[in-house]
């Protein structure tokens, strides 16, 4: 089983208090990859992105290899640098983004080609990863993927919204739908969906995904826990995390948890289960990728 999570890999300065801030590596798909990985170590788990050759560059691919993930489809760019974002928190652990990543490497990852994604049996992408690139990239990858498809690959997407990267609403609607009829894996958050299609129920959600195509997967809705998306309904308890300290990577970690239980054989009640707690320990720490060795 090959895997390659597909987007943007950035510095992260996550502000501690008074001139003071902690310096990490993250970015949404990337945050997924790693809590894969460390779910499903016998699953092979790549990195697909364009960094810089600068210092930080050097510094996102250590950590990319220090997390057990392959880096071989990592290409560098002798102009760009990688972006970078700012993680502040509430005293409910909400977090607010600020970003630097308009003329990042990860912009043009595509503008030779799409050699990066062959030979994985599983793509997994988002719309942030959509939102970073040129509308003749989206049009190329979605092509691609369909052909991916038709050769037995699957695709895995999440369609994490940020409005302040797209051109507008209605390109991230299209962009976005287009690519829900492309998805065997799905795992929306219910309040992006709302926030792009204009949804106002749960179920209007869930109806709406159906109708484009989506058949299999994860509704995220927080402490409330996933419901599921398929034929068959899941009815089980989920505990919320004691104590929230810091929600980024919430979302991104579900993903990790669900896909390494279903990559490796779970149920879709197991891999609902897995996903929310995967989330529920991540929420309790700062930063997106949460020290490996407090879980066990």
């Amino acid at each position: 089983m090959r895997v390659a999570c597909v987007g943007e890999v950035m510095v992260e300065l996550s502000l501690s208090g008074d001139d003071q801030a902690r310096l990490g590596v993250a970015g949404d798909t990337f945050n997924t990859a790693v809590y894969l990985k460390r779910e499903a170590p016998s699953v092979t788990v790549d990195y697909v992105s364009r960094i810089g050759r600068d210092a930080f560059s050097d510094r996102i691919s250590q950590a990319i290899q220090s997390a057990g993930i392959g880096t071989g489809h990592l290409s560098r760019d002798p102009k760009r640098a990688p972006g970078l974002y700012a993680i502040t928190t509430d005293d409910q652990g909400e977090r607010s983004f600020t970003y630097w990543r308009g003329q990042s490497a990860a912009r043009v990852m595509f503008e030779a080609g799409f050699d990066a994604l062959t030979g994985f049996d599983v793509i997994y992408l988002s719309a942030i990863t959509l939102a970073i690139l040129s509308p003749d990239q989206r049009d190329g990858l979605r092509a691609w993927l369909g052909k991916f498809r038709e050769r037995g690959g699957r695709v895995a997407f999440d369609s994490n919204y940020r409005p302040n990267l797209w051109e507008g609403q209605q390109v991230a609607h299209e962009c976005v739908a287009g690519f829900w009829g492309l998805t065997d894996i799905a795992l929306p958050s219910v309040d992006d969906e709302m926030a792009l299609f204009g949804d106002t129920s749960e179920d209007q959600v869930v109806n709406r995904l159906h109708t484009l195509g989506v058949r299999f997967g994860a509704l995220k809705r927080g402490a409330e826990g996933p419901r599921a998306l398929g034929p068959n309904q899941v009815d089980q308890p989920y505990a919320p995390a004691p104590v929230v300290r810091d929600s980024t990577a919430a979302g991104d970690s579900f993903n990790g948890g669900f896909l390494a239980a279903h990559l490796q054989g779970a149920d879709l009640a197991t891999a609902l289960a897995a996903g929310h707690a995967c989330a529920a320990w991540v929420v309790q720490h700062p930063g997106a990728i949460a020290p490996e060795q407090e879980r066990g």
